[in-house]
C-alpha cells in the first residue's frame, strides 16, 4: 500500500510541475507588485498625490468628445485610509457617465512598459478605466464579472474579479506591455499584456485585438472599427465617468520588449 501512495504522490507531482502550463497564481516574492509597491529606481513616479505632479505629468485628452479645459478639475483630497493625498477621477466635465469628455493622459508617450497603478472604489458601481497606450482599456468596474467587468482587459478576457479588495480599499494594477508591431506599416504582431491584480497574476501573455469603444474611447478607436490601429505611442490614460474612483502611486518603467513575452 505504501508503494502505491508513493507512486500516486510522485505522478501527480510530475503532472502539476509539467512544462507549458500557465497557471493563474499569487506573488510572493516581488516586491515593486502590489498596493504599496515602491518605484523601481529606474522607473519614473508620474503620480505621487500631489497636484502640482498632476499638472506636471497629466493632460485632458484632446479627444472628439472633450468638454474639459485646462488646468485639470481632477481634485486632490485625502486618501481616506490613511496619510497623504490622492486624485478623485470625477470631474465635473464627465457626469453622466460621458467618458472621452474629461479623460487625463499622460504627456509622455510610449511603446513597450511596465507601470504600476493604484485606485480605490468609494461607491458601489464606481467607474473608471486604465488605458494602455490611449488604447487599450483595463476596466475599473465594480460589481461586473463579465468580459467587460473588473480587471478585464476589455472584451478580451473575463474579469479576475476574485483578486479584487472591495470598494472603498485600495487595489493595484501591475502592467507589462509589448505594443503592436509593424512592417512597412503593416501589423504583422499584435499587442500583448501581463498583468497582476493585488499581486496575483491573472492575465499572461494576453493578445489584445483591437481597440473598444469607437473614437471617444481611444487612438485609432475610430479606424476600421477599433482594428486599424497605428504604431504612434501613446500615453498611460485615467477615465473619467463621473464616478468617485481615486488614485495614487502612479509609476512607469519604458521597455524594449524584442520577443513577443511580456511574463514577468
Amino acid at each position: 500500500m505504501k508503494a502505491i501512495i508513493s507512486i500516486l504522490f510522485l505522478s501527480i507531482l510530475f503532472i502539476s510541475c509539467s512544462p507549458g502550463q500557465k497557471k493563474v497564481v499569487e506573488n510572493n516574492d516581488k516586491t515593486d507588485i502590489g498596493v504599496g509597491a515602491k518605484a523601481p529606481n529606474d522607473a519614473t513616479v508620474i503620480f505621487d498625490g500631489t497636484k502640482a505632479m498632476l499638472d506636471k505629468n497629466w493632460t485632458y485628452w484632446d479627444g472628439p468628445r472633450l468638454k474639459a479645459e485646462l488646468p485639470i478639475k481632477w481634485e486632490i483630497e485625502e486618501d481616506p485610509t490613511g496619510e497623504g493625498t490622492v486624485v478623485n477621477s470625477n470631474d465635473p466635465a464627465s457626469k453622466g457617465g460621458l467618458y472621452g469628455a474629461a479623460d487625463i493622459v499622460t504627456k509622455q508617450k510610449f511603446t513597450d512598459f511596465r507601470a504600476h497603478v493604484e485606485f480605490l472604489i468609494k461607491e458601489p458601481g464606481g467607474n473608471s478605466g486604465v488605458y494602455l497606450q490611449n488604447r487599450y482599456e483595463i476596466q475599473i468596474l465594480d460589481g461586473d464579472t463579465t468580459k467587460h467587468g473588473l480587471g478585464a482587459i476589455i472584451n478580451e478576457t473575463e474579469s479576475p474579479y476574485h483578486a479584487y479588495n472591495g470598494v472603498g480599499r485600495w487595489n493595484a494594477y501591475d502592467i507589462q506591455f509589448r505594443a503592436a508591431r509593424f512592417q512597412e506599416g503593416v501589423l504583422v504582431e499584435k499587442p500583448l499584456v501581463t498583468v497582476y491584480f493585488n499581486g496575483k497574476k491573472v492575465h499572461v501573455n494576453q493578445t489584445i485585438n483591437q481597440v473598444w469603444g469607437g473614437p471617444n474611447s481611444g487612438l485609432d478607436g475610430g479606424n476600421d472599427g477599433g482594428k486599424g490601429i497605428t504604431d504612434r505611442p501613446g500615453g498611460l490614460k485615467l477615465q473619467a465617468e463621473g464616478h468617485d474612483v481615486l488614485y495614487r502611486n502612479i509609476w512607469i518603467k519604458e521597455l524594449e520588449l524584442k520577443d513577443a513575452d511580456t511574463d514577468f
